[in-house]
């Protein structure tokens, strides 16, 4: 177990605020759509889908990312268990994550099904999803780990608020812990966090962000 929770404020009764770093979780505008075109689509999912396709991620958050992914591997008919993996350091309570994700009616069907199954720790089986949320400080976790992803969603929050989760050494265990040909995505742009990936041998293209943001960050490893 991680040693904290996540401890949060409201901004307008809706969106949660991370206390720790002073940042929201997912955007003021669509938080949903947001993670449609930086994860799903900066990912080129859902077109690689394959059975046993396993998704990692830096940051679990709300679990709204894991939610639109599961959405989006149930609604175009894939075979077996989507596999996902997150990192995160504090851990949100359920009830607040419920809270959250009222917010996004779209993904209700999965949140509730997810919620009702979830303690809050750990791994969840959901027949076509198999959850593992690892907790604590992903420069200790990651290395350890013996899986690699075909996709990541590096979803900490801001680098100017939370460079830990961007530095050049857990990039490269990005990398290490990433399939030949597998991608990684992010709303960043940041030019030392772009400079990290492709030190740890990405391929990196800066394409155009969300709503007000202008680019964001394709990895794919070669």
């Amino acid at each position: 177990m991680a040693d904290q929770q996540a401890r949060l404020s409201w901004r307008e009764g809706v969106i949660p605020v991370s206390d720790q770093f002073d940042d929201p979780y997912f955007s003021i505008q669509n938080g949903l759509a947001e993670t449609e075109h930086v994860f799903l689509a900066g990912n080129d999912l859902p077109r690689r889908f394959a059975p046993g396709f396993h998704i990692a991620e830096l940051g679990f958050g709300t679990g709204l990312n894991m939610l639109a992914a599961w959405r989006a591997w149930e609604e175009t008919g894939q075979a077996g268990a989507l596999r996902f993996t997150s990192f995160e350091a504090f851990p949100m309570a359920p009830g607040d994550m419920a809270r959250a994700l009222e917010a996004f009616p779209a993904v209700a069907p999965w949140a509730e099904r997810f919620l009702a199954a979830w303690s809050g720790h750990g791994a969840c089986d959901l027949g076509t999803l198999h959850l593992e949320v690892i907790e604590g400080d992903a420069r200790m976790s990651l290395p350890s780990w013996t899986a690699r992803a075909d996709a990541w969603f590096l979803d900490g929050f801001s680098p100017a608020k939370n460079p830990e989760l961007w530095e050049p050494a857990l990039m490269a265990e990005v990398a290490a812990h990433t399939a030949e040909g597998g991608t990684a995505a992010t709303y960043t742009a940041a030019g030392f966090v772009r400079r990290g990936l492709e030190a740890a041998g990405f391929e990196v293209t800066r394409i155009p962000g969300f709503g007000r943001k202008r680019h964001m960050t394709q990895a794919v490893k070669r």
